[in-house]
Parts: structure tokens; sequence; C-alpha cells
């Protein structure tokens, strides 16, 4: 294959019109996606989870894979390996070197046990590739509803919890001194973050959940010192990434899952240089740790 038709297999836009009227509903779930990785993210980074969020993906990908085998619902599965993983990291991941270890103990039994269940399936090839990269096409209504319910109930437990959860992720030890249940927090949001991740596999797959959960927000610490700003950033760098990223993948054969991660690099690239511009110019380009309880 020449360059000319990979380009032509990478960007094709013949009938792109047509086409667009019919994934809507990928375009919204996308939307609804990126809204959410964008506001996890934020917290994902703060509490520095992002090694956790590869665990938890991979337990997730295990999940959905049994689900495929056995003829149940993939998101269900996935939801289920999911917040098994978080749970458990919850409750004995506390100290860090602990949890980097219950990590890496986790993501090769939970990637061995996917791929254990992806040899067993005899169903069609694509359904074994889409847990891997993601496939975000034909969402009817019913999945669309299905998303966007699930989403909106862990924002508004996101909501509930924000301001202590704050104060928990920047300084633990004078939140639980101050009687912030710092470890319930912990376990919540942990399992906030497991249903986020079986969510986010829609769009980029198990290997690449991270374009989801933490370069959005990764990016935006690089360009800001307002937290509120952080935020706003983090949900508006996720959102141009999965909308964008269907928009682009619409018309090829290549499954989605480049087009996210790539405009997700991209976005992180270009913060980083005007976070190194706004650094050379003595303007901290990034959130500082200490910042007070509640700020956000």
């Amino acid at each position: 294959m020449d360059l000319a038709n990979i380009l032509q297999t990478i960007f094709n836009f013949e009938n792109y019109g047509e086409l667009l009227v019919l994934v809507q509903n990928s375009i919204w779930a996308g939307a609804v996606l990126g809204l959410l990785g964008g506001l996890v993210g934020t917290f994902v980074m703060k509490r520095d989870l992002a090694f956790a969020v590869h665990g938890i993906s991979e337990l997730s990908f295990a999940g959905a894979a049994f689900a495929l085998l056995i003829g149940a619902d993939i998101i269900f599965g996935s939801l289920i390996g999911s917040v098994a993983a978080a749970v458990l990291l919850g409750f004995m991941g506390v100290r860090a070197r602990d949890k980097n270890s219950i990590i890496g103990v986790i993501m090769p039994f939970g990637l061995g046990l996917g791929i254990l269940f992806l040899a067993l399936y005899e169903g069609r090839a694509a359904n074994k590739f889409g847990l891997l990269t993601g496939q975000i096409v034909s969402v009817d209504t019913v999945q669309l509803q299905v998303l966007a319910g699930t989403a909106v109930v862990v924002m508004i437990a996101l909501a509930a919890i924000w301001r202590p959860l704050s104060f928990a992720s920047v300084d633990p030890e004078m939140a639980e001194a101050r009687g912030v249940p710092v470890r319930g927090l912990a376990i919540g949001f942990m399992v906030l973050l497991g249903v986020s991740v079986a969510l986010s596999i829609q769009i980029v797959g198990a290997l690449l959940v991270l374009a989801l959960l933490i370069t959005p927000a990764a990016a935006a610490l690089r360009v800001t010192t307002s937290p509120r700003l952080v935020v706003l950033l983090s949900v508006a760098f996720a959102m141009t990434a999965t909308v964008g990223g269907i928009l682009l993948a619409l018309g090829s054969r290549i499954p989605i899952s480049p087009y996210v991660t790539t405009l997700s690099f991209l976005i992180y690239v270009v913060c980083r240089i005007i976070g190194r511009v706004r650094a050379n110019r003595g303007l901290n380009g990034r959130v500082s740790r200490d910042l007070p309880a509640g700020a956000l």
C-alpha cells in the first residue's frame, strides 16, 4: 500500500454528509464521555492515579471480554470489572507503594484473563478488536440514554463530594485531622473512576483509556494556575478529542481510537509548549499542589 492509499484509508470524506446523519447518537455519546472524562480526569491528576486508571481498565477489559464470551451485555461486564478493581484499589492501596504494587499485579492478571476470554470467543473478530481499540458506531437511542443517565449519576455524585474531595486530594493529612472522611472519599472516588473507565472504553478501548481520563487534564495543568479553569479546559480538551475523533474516523476504515488519542496528544503538546513559554516568562503554567481547602 502506497502513501496515497494510506492517506485515503485514514482520511476519507466521501459521502460524509450522509454518514454524519447516521451517527448523531454516537457524536452525542462522545460528547457525554468527553465531559465525564474531563471532570474525573482532574481528580485523577490531583490524586496521582494515572497508573491506577490503566490497572482498572485491564480488569474492565476482562469483564467486557467475559460478557462477550457468554453473550451478556458488554457494558455491564465492563462496569463489573472496573468497579471491582476500583474498590480493591480503594481498600488496599492506601500508601503509594502498596497502590503501585497492587496495580502492577492487577494489570497483567486482568489482561491475561481478557485475552483468555477473547481466545475462547468464536464470534466476529471485530467484536474482539473493538474491546481493545474502541468502537462507538451505531449507538441507538436506548444505548445513548443509558450512557447519558449513568454519566449524569457519576457527575452528580462527583459534585456532591467535590469540595471535601478537593481538600483530601491536596492535603490528606490536614483533611483527616479536620474530620474529613479521607478513606471513604478515596473509595467513593475510585468507584466513580471505575464507572468512568468502563464507559470510556466504548470510545478508545481498554488499551488507550488514558487518552480520555489523563491527557486532557494533564494538558490543562500545563497552561493555567486557576483550579476552575483547569476543570473547564480539561472538559473542553476531552470533548474536542472525542467528538473530533469521531468526526475524523467517520469515513475511514480505521478504528476511532487513533484519532482520539492523536488529537488528545496534539492538544497536550501544544499546551506543554504554551506552558514552557509561560515558565520562561516567569509565569507558572501548572497548578500548585498547595491549593487552599475547597479551592475548587
